[in-house]
């Protein structure tokens, strides 16, 4: 078992989840209009639904794996092509955070579950970047690949979930914190253009 590359994932996982997004901002949000209850709830949806694109990873890429090498090493190819066009994506675009306020409805706990667990299922982008996120993390060459992705998929969804739970705890201070410090933005951008990167490099080689 090779820990320096979990323990790589953890970090890019961290990073990840730090780094502004329509999921982290959303809980952000919530927890600013709604209290911190409305917004943990919102983070179990989400986590939630990680699970479901870590099954279909999972069973998916280890049959290409144990039928055709030569197309999992091309799938890891794909994946750092894509991690690369993420990163150019997030170059491009804006680095203001927008914590705007004005459009979020109460809703209950139940239905706020729901929509973070959908939100994350439905999403076609979030199953693209599993698919070309985990391959690369693979830590062992006797445990089965199967085991392997919900390993990945477990620590991707608890250390997501400690950060979420705590942009949704912490939300009163970020806000005020963001709206201060215009130029956060520019740091978090740049921090996932490099985490995006360096993962790309990393599949490369």
């Amino acid at each position: 078992m090779n820990t320096e590359v979990l323990i790589a994932f953890v970090f890019a996982t961290a990073a990840l989840a730090i780094a502004p997004g329509p999921d982290n901002i959303y809980v952000l949000l919530q927890s600013m209009v709604h209290g911190v209850k409305s917004g943990l709830v919102t983070v179990c949806g989400l986590i939630s639904g990680c699970l479901v694109h870590t099954t279909l990873v999972a069973f998916g890429v280890s049959t290409l794996i144990k039928q055709t090498p030569f197309l999992f090493t091309v799938l890891k190819l794909f994946g750092a092509c894509y991690l690369l066009y993420l990163a150019y994506k997030v170059y491009k675009g804006s680095s203001e955070i927008d914590i705007s306020s004005s459009q979020i409805p109460k809703k209950t706990y139940k239905a706020l579950f729901k929509q973070g667990f959908f939100m994350n299922v439905l999403n076609p982008k979030v199953s693209i970047f599993f698919l070309a996120f985990f391959p690369g993390f693979l830590f062992s060459d006797t445990l089965n690949s199967i085991w392997q992705f919900y390993i990945l998929g477990a620590i991707f969804m608890v250390v997501s979930f400690i950060i979420f739970s705590c942009i949704a705890v912490l939300s009163g201070k970020l806000s005020d914190y963001i709206l201060k410090h215009k130029n956060v933005g520019v740091v978090l951008k740049w921090l996932q253009i490099i985490v995006f990167v360096g993962i790309a490099i990393f599949l490369f080689f």
